[in-house]
């Protein structure tokens, strides 16, 4: 079992940077494959970015590639996401997720806010 808390969510604005945090329960945390979800008002939600373990691979959604990082540090226990150059179309809730087999995700965080103004 593996629980998962999100923080780091906030308001900003246009062209600026936040850092998401997902702490991890679990004594295996190294052994999962971590992720970044968002679900913005209205609309399903979606794949943002991926980290394999032990934390060699990533993928992102095209339209984060560049101004989004995903990164990891096994021994805390967290994956991080860094996110720059943040747009108006970047608000949404963001999730983190984890998974014993690749781009298959079993436990989820309840999620935290990331409000972009304009």
């Amino acid at each position: 079992q593996v629980q998962l808390v999100e923080s780091g969510g906030g308001l900003v604005q246009a062209g600026g940077s936040l850092r998401l945090s997902c702490a991890a329960s679990g004594r295996t945390f190294s052994t999962y494959f971590m992720a970044w979800f968002r679900q913005a008002p209205g609309k399903e939600r979606e794949f943002v970015a991926h980290i394999s373990w032990p934390g060699g691979l990533t993928y992102y959604k095209d339209s984060v590639k560049g101004r989004f990082t995903i990164s990891r540090d096994n021994a805390k226990n967290t994956v991080y996401l860094e996110m720059n150059s943040l747009k108006p179309e970047d608000t949404a809730v963001y999730y983190c997720a984890a998974g014993k087999v690749a781009l298959s995700y079993e436990y989820w965080g309840q999620g935290t806010q990331v409000t972009v103004s304009s």
